[in-house]
C-alpha cells in the first residue's frame, strides 16, 4: 500500500524568480508551536464582533495589550507564539465568520525561518486574502515582516534577509482596492539591514519602544479609522 503522510509535507523548490530557489529542505506545513491549541481555546473566552479590529499574527503581534497600546477597546489580540502561515490559514475561519471592521496581519518570519519556500509564503497571503473576500466585507491590511538582528540568539532566523526583503517586495504588489501593504520595515531596519536594537530585547521580538513605533505607523497613517 502506497504511504502518504498528510501532516508532513517534503518538496523541492528550485525557483529562479526568488530566493526560494536556495530552500530545498524538508518543511512541515502541519506544524504547531508549543501552546498553539491551549491559545486557541483561550481566544473562546475572547469572541470577536463586528466593531472589533484584530491584529492577527505569531509571537510578535502576540507581544503586546493592542487595545492598551492604542487605547481602542475595540483591538484585538489574535497572536499566536511561533506560528507560520499555514497556521494562519487554519484558525482563519473563526474570524471570518466574526466578520470584524479591519484584520491586521503580520505573518511569515517563523515560515522563513522553518525553510518553507518564499513563493509558498506568498499564495498562502493570497489564500488569506481570497478567504477573507469571500466570507466577510472586513478591510484587511498586511505589514511587511520585520527585519531581524543578526545577534539574536533565535538561530534559525539568522542569515534570512534576502528571503525577507524578497518576500516583502512581493507582498506590497498586493495592495489593491480590498487590501492595503502597511511597509512596517523600513521603520524598523538599521543601516545594516537588521532590527534596530532600540527596538527590541533580543533581536527578534520587539521591547515597548518597538511597539510604541508600530502603534505610531498605524496612527499616522490613520489606518486605525
Amino acid at each position: 500500500m502506497k504511504k502518504t503522510f498528510p501532516f508532513f509535507i517534503c518538496l523541492i523548490f528550485f525557483l529562479s524568480a526568488s530566493p526560494s530557489k536556495a530552500q530545498s529542505l524538508k518543511y512541515d506545513t502541519a506544524y504547531k508551536s508549543k501552546g498553539y491549541l491551549e491559545r486557541l481555546e483561550k481566544f473562546k473566552t475572547d469572541p470577536i464582533s463586528k466593531d472589533d479590529v484584530v491584529f492577527l499574527g505569531n509571537s510578535i503581534t502576540a507581544g503586546t495589550n493592542w487595545a492598551k497600546l492604542l487605547d481602542m477597546p475595540t483591538a484585538i489580540n489574535r497572536g499566536i507564539s511561533g506560528d507560520i502561515t499555514f497556521g494562519i490559514l487554519n484558525r482563519l475561519q473563526e474570524i471570518i465568520d466574526a466578520k470584524p471592521r479591519k484584520i491586521f496581519i503580520l505573518i511569515g518570519t517563523n515560515d522563513i525561518s522553518r525553510e518553507i519556500p518564499d513563493s509558498l509564503v506568498l499564495e498562502n497571503y493570497k489564500s488569506m486574502v481570497k478567504r477573507i473576500k469571500k466570507g466577510s466585507s472586513s478591510k484587511i491590511y498586511f505589514f511587511t515582516i520585520l527585519p531581524v538582528n543578526q545577534s539574536t540568539s533565535f538561530l534559525r532566523h539568522k542569515g534570512k534577509a534576502s528571503h525577507i526583503n524578497w518576500v516583502n517586495s512581493e507582498m506590497k504588489k498586493m495592495t489593491a482596492r480590498h487590501v492595503k501593504v502597511i511597509d512596517l520595515y523600513p521603520h524598523f531596519v538599521d543601516e545594516n539591514g537588521g532590527l534596530k536594537e532600540s527596538l527590541s530585547y533580543d533581536g527578534l521580538h520587539l521591547n515597548d519602544a518597538g511597539y510604541q513605533v508600530w502603534a505610531k505607523v498605524l496612527k499616522e497613517g490613520n489606518y486605525l479609522k
